[in-house]
């Protein structure tokens, strides 16, 4: 299936193999298995490509790192970790460069507001920083991707801006820290799929988690950019601010270290049941017409 000379009719459809396509950018974008396959054979100079399988250990379950170097170990294999690629190509290479900066006042104390630019796909992305944060304590770090209609206009069909402000109170009342406001259009967080997306729970009364299904509005997430910025401003040890820690895969390889999370609480409105002057119900929930 990878070999360029391969034809669709060659495929038998459907198959027992699963394609998958490496996110652009490989593991300093997104540090997952596909990513690590292609980045290992293109290192190796070879067509970038690869074949990909779980080993399983007796019992069923995934075997995690631990048991696959025994594994390898027993097999007289070699054996490399996504952190350990991820590690070794931001010895090589990055994929974010410093685009501007400029202290900037804001209602919640002076930032210095950095502009970062991904060379892959030239979007921008701006890091807040506060204070110090290039010290071995932790610092508080907001992740956030960018909402227009939450985090300018107050929309409540979900608290992403209730939880930016938020973040920015925390930061602001310990005196140092980051907001990493990041754009993920190509995952589908962009204003369009938003907004189709809200229209789709209008319409038919979903939740924000059904219609996002149905849109792909943020069907995923990359944070490798995100990982390599924080690295940039030279943190190493986070406090994450949010209500929903992600999984995040291998950041060791960006010499990141996640000590906790801080929660963000949510919006008073949340525990409403409904404002008949929006139409919103219990807030991830829009009415349908009538």
């Amino acid at each position: 299936a990878v070999d360029p000379r391969t034809r669709p009719s060659d495929l038998a459809r459907p198959g027992h193999i699963l394609p998958l396509r490496a996110r652009r950018g490989g593991v300093l974008v997104r540090p997952g298995q596909t990513e690590a396959i292609v980045d290992l054979a293109r290192t190796a100079g070879l067509y970038p490509a690869g074949v990909i399988c779980e080993i399983m250990n007796p019992d069923g379950t995934m075997a995690r790192l631990p048991e696959l170097k025994e594994f390898a170990r027993t097999h007289k294999l070699q054996i490399i970790s996504v952190a350990d690629l991820v590690r070794y190509r931001m010895r090589k290479e990055v994929l974010v460069r410093r685009a501007a900066e400029s202290e900037i006042p804001t209602i919640y104390g002076r930032f210095r507001a950095v502009a970062f630019e991904n060379v892959v796909n030239d979007e921008i992305h701006l890091a807040m920083v506060m204070g110090d944060v290039g010290t071995d304590e932790p610092v508080l770090v907001r992740v956030h991707t960018e909402n227009v209609t939450g985090d300018v206009f107050g929309s409540r069909v979900d608290d992403t801006g209730y939880q930016l402000q938020a973040a920015l109170e925390r930061i602001a009342a310990a005196g140092r820290g980051v907001v990493l406001y990041l754009k993920q259009r190509a995952n589908g967080l962009d204003l369009v799929h938003q907004l189709r997306t809200y229209n789709l729970m209008q319409k038919r009364g979903l939740s924000i988690d059904e219609a996002s299904v149905e849109t792909g509005y943020g069907a995923s997430r990359d944070y490798g950019v995100g990982a390599q910025i924080l690295h940039e401003l030279g943190l190493r040890r986070i406090l994450l601010l949010t209500n929903h820690p992600p999984k995040v895969a291998a950041l060791e390889g960006f010499d990141l270290e996640v000590v906790g999370n801080v929660p963000l609480g949510s919006p008073a409105t949340e525990r409403e049941t409904s404002d008949p002057m929006t139409g919103v119900d219990d807030v991830r929930r829009l009415a349908p017409d009538s």
